[in-house]
């Protein structure tokens, strides 16, 4: 039977003025390095502040735990 290990990553918006945003290239950098390291992306979602404003990201990754042989 397979067993997963589970990380979740917050990345936060900033900007007040134009509601929050997310550094696309900083994200995409963190996430190949999550993939080096095994990580698959499963699932995101966005928080709110008020008015549509987004607060953050939050990113859920797992990766397949390997027993030893």
């Amino acid at each position: 039977m397979k067993k997963f290990e589970y990380q979740i990553l917050e990345v936060e918006a900033t900007g007040f003025w134009s509601g929050g945003k997310i550094d696309s290239q900083e994200l995409t950098t963190r996430l190949n390095e999550l993939g080096e390291e095994g990580w698959e992306l499963t699932s995101s979602f966005a928080t709110n502040k008020y008015e549509g404003q987004s607060r953050a990201a939050i990113l859920i990754l797992k990766r397949e735990l390997v027993e030893p042989v």
